[in-house]
């Protein structure tokens, strides 16, 4: 069976660890190749080599390191297809919606290219007689990236990048459910001519994860995922002196004010609830409508589902299968406990035709109308196709429902009331917020990142805050001397 070995230095690496994991094709349910685990010493290993590689790649000029960047992208513009089809193949969305997750990275890729601009410090002259102060932006390092399953390509695209334009050098660890989009990236780099050791991949699980946190010589940790795990990252890596950026979990709520399009609404709840199996962080997960419009509104989402398709990603399908067996079977529970909690189960995605083998992972699209705030199925970050419909009185108490939850990463208003629309930007405390947008994610040269336990850290990822994540500024006050600047003075120079 194939396996699945490191990056390091440029080349396929099989560290000194013989652990493996299973790498599914979770269309079909069977193992389709075997993931390295590292060992500690396999991490310490890749961080050595990105060391060593660090200064001859901080002191490459930035437009030879912005022609490696943008080589890069024209390369991963052309071979879009070949990623998207390993993205299908091990995390299971579908090809048009894994194509669309390489376009979202390769705005960032194109972001990159461009940091020359951002890299320029600022100049003040002559603040004391002859005295000039200016800044610098200057590399932090040794970066280390843990990326999750649910964007093999994108994710770990928001972050690396804009590391490496910067003039650091990288280790990443992704998902070791769908880590062969990771190599592919490596080699396309490569290929683009970026220096050995300057990006480096390794995979692993806690083991490999902990000695990246604990290891002296990284600077910074970049890492997306669910909130407790976020948490203990950033706690980790904080102790151990490093910058963090760590986005967590969500619950994003999408409220349908009485005034909404409610045909546009109920596309956009479906688009954005069931994209992708609904495994990402940016989902919408929850409908507020408020109660003159619920039963019309959860009619129509209902209406829209009954001709979803649910198969093979590599088919003519809607959505694919959910990432590994023990998630999907975690998902369905929650059906049965919607049930219990008084929910009623308007679609149910148990026991869905699919255009696809028997024994893949999956899970059809799932829809629950009067959910109790009380309920598991409101309050847990499900990651999986299943929609909740949560009715409320008013607008206000919609407002007052979302700001209640303890995630603050996206949320969105449906709405054609500019002033309701402008209120519920002001109040709402979410960090990404839709004005009949469903799915919130900035774009490029903005940054991403929630509020409240959506994020823990210095920053958020990408745009100027990731520019700022991965340097660190300098600041020079200079004179050049002349005689007449001689002479003893013991006091406290002053501004002249």
């Amino acid at each position: 069976m194939d396996i699945v070995n490191h990056w390091l230095s440029g080349a396929s690496f099989e560290g000194e660890s013989t652990r493996t994991a299973p790498v599914y094709n979770p269309a079909i349910g069977t193992v389709a190749r075997e993931v390295r685990l590292a060992s500690a010493a396999d991490i310490d290993s890749a961080v050595a080599v990105a060391k060593a590689a660090f200064p001859g790649w901080a002191e490459t000029s930035l437009a030879k390191r912005q022609a490696v960047i943008f080589t890069f992208r024209e390369l991963l513009n052309e071979r879009k297809e070949e990623v998207a089809r390993i993205l299908t193949a091990e995390h299971g969305k579908v090809l048009s919606d894994a194509l669309g997750e390489v376009a979202r990275g390769l705005e960032v890729v194109e972001f990159a290219a461009g940091i020359p601009h951002l890299m320029k410090g600022e100049y003040s002259e002559n603040v004391s007689t002859g005295v000039d102060v200016y800044t610098t932006r200057e590399p932090i390092g040794v970066v280390g990236i843990i990326s999750p399953f649910n964007f093999p390509a994108m994710v770990p695209l928001w972050f690396f990048p804009l590391a490496i334009a910067a003039g650091n050098t990288v280790v990443l660890k992704p998902s070791e459910k769908d880590p062969s989009a990771s190599i592919w990236l490596a080699e396309l780099f490569a290929e683009a001519g970026l220096p050995h050791g300057v990006f480096n991949v390794i995979h692993g699980d806690k083991v490999a994860v902990d000695a990246l946190l604990e290891n002296p010589d990284v600077a910074s940790i970049s890492f997306v995922g669910s909130t407790p795990i976020a948490r203990y990252i950033y706690e980790t890596a904080a102790s151990n002196g490093k910058r963090v950026q760590a986005l967590g979990g969500a619950k994003n709520h999408m409220l349908v004010l009485p005034d909404a399009d409610l045909d546009l609404a109920a596309d956009a709840a479906v688009n954005a609830g069931f994209g992708s199996a609904g495994e990402r962080c940016m989902a919408i997960s929850v409908i507020v409508a408020v109660d003159t419009i619920a039963d019309e509104l959860v009619a129509k989402i209902a209406e829209r589902m009954t001709g979803l398709k649910v198969g093979d990603g590599l088919r003519s399908c809607d959505m694919g299968p959910l990432i590994t067996r023990e998630h999907r079977d975690k998902v369905s529970g929650y059906i049965e406990l919607a049930e219990v909690d008084g929910a009623t189960v308007v679609v149910d995605g148990r026991g869905v035709e699919i255009d696809g083998e028997p024994n893949g992972f999956w899970l059809g699209p799932t829809l629950f109308d009067r959910v109790p705030p009380s309920s598991k199925v409101y309050i847990d970050e499900i990651f999986g196709p299943l929609l909740s419909v949560v009715r409320v009185p008013s607008f206000d108490e919609g407002i007052e429902l979302i700001n209640s939850s303890p995630y603050g990463n996206g949320t969105a208003i449906f709405t054609n009331d500019g002033g309701a629309a402008r209120k519920f930007q002001r109040e709402i405390q979410v960090g990404m917020i839709g004005i009949n947008v469903p799915i919130p994610v900035p774009v490029a040269y903005h940054s991403f990142g929630g509020w409240k336990n959506s994020l823990f850290g210095d920053t958020k990822a990408y745009g100027s805050d990731g520019v700022r994540f991965f340097t660190r500024e300098k600041a020079v006050t200079r004179r050049w001397l002349d005689p007449s600047h001689g002479g003893i003075n013991l006091g406290f120079p002053e501004n002249r």
